[in-house]
């Protein structure tokens, strides 16, 4: 398939999804949820309006664009925080939808006179990378809409096994590969290159993530009433937000909503919707803690027989049905040891999809990170650069498009966040070594 057929592809693949997120009417998609999420309808036309900037005006704000000016910058999401957007005047259902479509256009035409040069497809994988990671924030907000379900109950998902939860491998110490270089990985985003060579200490890390039937044994054993557990900062938030359970959970810890429907909790998924305080207080009383990006990255992509990095924790094949829980189908994750074939070359499972895995690690740029063509992605987040407390997840999620993700997509949140699809996997220092 050549790179224009590869990107045609990508780009219908991520508006499918989009439109399946908005096939609702007009009052739902212009209702806010939860003042952290946008109305969906701002997620939409948002999705179009940065189309068109980075295909259609090479960027420049300052070139005219099919919005007037004062609409346009409805859509600047470093202008409007996510709790204003709902009493923005923003464009009609209707309207955004028909913007959609008109610069999907033009943008395929674009597409058709790309010329063979380097780096002048990347405006177009950074398209889809946007397009599709608001899919997976409006289905953040679709997770805390109240009301009778409007979605599904998600597609069929295979079996676990029993006997992985709760085990470990050993990853030896030794250098490898962190980050990758655009001959290897064209379309990845800043923040994830350049590629350069790290010595890891030895360290153990969860085989599976941790499961919901795990968390119930941290609740029952005074998880979230024990001090000792928490760091100051976690301690304190628990305490102003009340945490007693994960989002989404009921008190008992039998049950939980998903997407409107209440169910049985299922007891081996992974658990999701943990803050990184929570996920801390957790290792913290497994006599554990939680990786280092580093770390985790090395488990997921190192081949150490090879001496070289892999395109996915079990090689090259592309991520299907089979291999990982990806694409938003499932609307949930699956239970642990679902995908033995998606095994990195250490045997660690379910690195990709199912749910974003919190780690240590501050949002940092690689040595020698230069911005990518939209210089905000990133940059304006480092804790170098004054962006904020963030801590880095991994892995991605069930609702991320396969398309996009990669062993060395770096994602990142507040420790307080709850809304996004997280989860925790545990680490170990091994004896004589830190991480």
């Amino acid at each position: 398939m050549s790179t224009r057929e590869l990107l045609a592809r990508g780009l219908a693949r991520a508006r499918d999804r989009t439109l399946a997120l908005v096939e609702f009417d007009d009052a739902e998609l212009l209702r806010q949820y939860d003042p952290l999420m946008s109305p969906l309808v701002w997620d939409l036309a948002h999705i179009g309006q940065q189309e068109e900037l980075w295909l259609l005006r090479g960027g420049d704000l300052r070139r005219p664009g099919l919005l007037p000016p004062e609409v346009d910058g409805l859509y600047d999401a470093f202008v409007h925080s996510r709790g204003s957007r709902a009493n923005l005047p923003l464009l009609p259902p209707t309207d955004a939808r028909a913007f959609c479509r008109t610069i999907r256009s033009k943008a395929l035409d674009a597409l058709d006179r790309l010329p063979d040069e380097d780096g002048a497809d990347f405006p177009f994988a950074l398209v889809i990378s946007h397009e599709n990671q608001h899919d997976e924030t409006m289905l953040q907000a679709l997770s805390l809409r109240s009301g009778p379900a409007i979605l599904g109950a998600g597609a069929a998902l295979p079996a676990g096994r029993d006997g992985v939860a709760g085990t470990s491998v050993l990853v030896p110490g030794g250098p490898f590969t962190l980050g990758v270089d655009a001959v290897d990985e064209p379309f990845a985003l800043d923040n994830e290159s350049p590629a350069h060579i790290v010595d890891v200490p030895s360290f153990r890390i969860g085989r599976v993530p941790v499961t919901n039937a795990e968390w119930r044994d941290f609740i029952a054993d005074g998880g979230y009433q024990q001090r000792d557990w928490w760091s100051a900062a976690g301690w304190e938030h628990r305490e102003r937000a009340g945490l007693v359970a994960p989002q989404f959970w009921s008190a008992d810890g039998t049950s939980r909503v998903r997407f409107g429907h209440i169910e049985e909790l299922p007891p081996d998924e992974p658990v999701q919707h943990i803050s990184f305080y929570e996920a801390e207080a957790y290792a913290a009383r497994a006599g554990a803690r939680l990786p280092t990006e580093v770390e985790w990255e090395k488990a997921c992509a190192w081949d150490p027989v090879a001496g070289a990095r892999r395109r996915f924790p079990w090689g090259a094949t592309e991520p299907d049905a089979q291999l990982a829980n990806l694409d938003g189908n499932s609307l949930r994750p699956a239970p642990v040891g679902a995908y033995p074939d998606g095994a990195s070359a250490y045997g660690v499972e379910q690195l990709l999809g199912d749910v974003w895995e919190w780690t240590t690690s501050p949002l940092r740029p690689w040595p020698g990170f230069a911005p990518m063509i939209y210089d905000r992605y990133s940059q304006p987040f480092f804790e170098s650069t004054g962006g904020g407390d963030y801590r880095v997840l991994r892995g991605g999620s069930w609702a991320v498009a396969g398309d996009i993700l990669r062993p060395s997509f770096r994602n990142w949140d507040h420790p307080i966040r709850r809304q996004i699809f997280s989860g925790v996997r545990l680490a170990w220092s091994v004896e004589g070594e830190r991480p």
